[in-house]
């Protein structure tokens, strides 16, 4: 039977999947349960994927959390889309070979633009396949002058699409900062025991994992969130099975996690200042239960892709923050996109006091 969820039901059942409010099944204790429970998340901007994860982990320091990723409870890479995101470790080289392929395939016109060939892909890998061996991890700048010594053009971008390619193939994986240079190790190295699962079964933990972590959602978010094909996506909700339920929003079909279903749907007053780089807005084509179109600009200047962290109040957008970083405190400027009367400053105070806390700094306001 298909539930019908008013925008109100569905914008509080989309805050308790992506953990901006308690699940009914699930406490997450750690990195490597917030990454298990999204599958993959977008984290391009490392800073922005730390608070992605220290706001879903109340009290953790942002120590913590790169305690965790040098423990290997989730790593890097590139599994879908050509974009960065964190991942299970374990499950890193299943989403590659299944969703990676498909970024290969999305990239070749711009790699004859660049006169690279797979050739050279695979002299990469070779490469930096050497370069790594026995728990060697190399900064970027590093791995691209190794390129270079093997005679390998990096000039034009070069350089940053074969790192991507080595990545895709499960050759290299990101692994954590060191100081504020990316590194890169083996992904054989860095997740020794990797999950194996068969394409069907791949297909239906993929969905089920984006749907429990941001439904209401439809096949064609799958899709676009995966890079599948709507084709691909429609059957690994099929495969989902029982885990996954069908609803309609706005007249419109979607799946859900059915454990949501029956989860309280009222609308609550929760008060978050997530990172621009974020799931909650990221995962999704159509934002309009979470942002007011008019607001867009604001979010998204130029819709060119990079969003700015953002104030959101039972589940919508009313402010956008930037910060800037010193020895000892944390500046912030907050724009207000509604109103914010006393009461709502005091609370984006309270919750701004968290984000420093958690870089184990002094908060500072530019309002």
């Amino acid at each position: 039977m298909t539930v019908r969820l008013n925008r109100a039901e569905a914008l509080a059942l989309r805050m308790t999947g992506l953990l901006l409010r308690p699940h009914p099944t699930t406490r997450p204790r750690g990195v490597a349960d917030v990454v298990e429970w999204f599958g993959a998340m977008q984290a391009q901007d490392a800073a922005s994927g730390l608070w992605s994860l220290g706001v879903r982990l109340p009290g953790a320091t942002q120590d913590d959390v790169r305690a965790a990723l040098e423990r290997r409870e989730a790593l890097r890479t590139w599994p879908m889309r050509g974009t960065v995101h964190l991942v299970p470790a374990r499950d890193a080289r299943w989403m590659l070979e299944l969703t990676g392929v498909r970024t290969l395939v999305g990239i070749a016109g711009r790699w004859r633009q660049l006169g690279l060939t797979v050739a050279d892909g695979e002299r990469a890998c070779d490469v930096l396949g050497a370069a790594l061996t026995g728990g060697g991890r190399l900064t970027r700048a590093r791995c691209v002058a190794a390129l270079r010594a093997a005679g390998l053009d990096t000039g034009d971008q070069r350089g940053y699409h074969l790192l991507l390619f080595t990545s895709l193939r499960g050759v290299t994986c990101i692994a954590p900062h060191v100081g504020t240079e990316q590194t890169f190790a083996l992904l054989d190295e860095w997740a020794p025991e990797p999950h194996r699962p068969e394409r069907d079964e791949a297909l239906a933990l993929l969905a089920h994992r984006f749907v429990r972590g941001h439904g209401p959602v439809s096949r064609h978010e799958l899709a676009r969130w995966t890079g599948l094909t709507v084709t691909d996506a429609t059957r690994a909700i099929t495969l989902a099975g029982d885990l996954l339920a069908p609803v309609e929003v706005d007249g419109e079909p979607a799946v859900v996690d059915t454990a949501l279903l029956d989860a309280p749907r009222a609308p609550v007053d929760d008060l978050h200042t997530l990172p621009g780089f974020d799931e909650y807005l990221l995962g999704f084509k159509d934002r309009s239960l979470m942002l007011d179109p008019a607001h867009a600009a604001a979010v998204v200047p130029g819709n060119n892709g990079v969003f700015r962290s953002t104030v959101v109040r039972g589940g919508r957008v009313v402010g956008t923050w930037t910060r800037t970083l010193g020895a000892r405190a944390v500046t912030v400027k907050v724009q207000q996109l509604v109103p914010f009367d006393a009461a709502l400053r005091a609370r984006v105070d309270a919750a701004l006091t968290a984000y420093a806390r958690f870089l184990s700094l002094e908060l500072r306001h530019s309002w």
